[in-house]
């Protein structure tokens, strides 16, 4: 089974820069979810936004990599019947020109 949370968009300090430190700024995140779905268990996808929006609002995080490594440490150990996860996180506005992303895949070894 998988579970898409796409355009889950918050706003939030994160950044290295010094007005990042200040002023909250969007932040756009996309993540897929496949897991082994059995007899009824499943993985309740509101569950799973509450606690990468917790992360994000309360972690203040300076570099997306370790927001992407934190939220993804999370997720996995929350819930173990995860086989693939695939985050991203975008910040549209931080340049005029382009939207910024960063992403992570993590597969579990069988």
């Amino acid at each position: 089974m998988t579970i898409h949370i796409e355009e889950l968009t918050l706003s939030s300090i994160i950044g290295i820069l010094d007005f990042e430190r200040v002023t909250p700024q969007p932040i756009v995140i996309n993540i897929l979810i496949d897991y082994y779905y059995k007899n009824g268990q499943f993985i309740n996808y509101a569950e799973v936004i509450q606690l990468v929006e917790t992360l994000i609002k309360t972690k203040k995080y300076k570099l997306l990599e370790d927001a992407l490594n934190e939220i993804k440490n999370e997720i996995i150990l929350t819930y173990p019947k995860i086989k693939k996860l695939i985050l991203k996180i975008s910040k549209p506005t931080i340049m005029t020109n382009s939207n910024v992303a960063l992403s992570i895949e993590w597969s579990q070894k069988n």
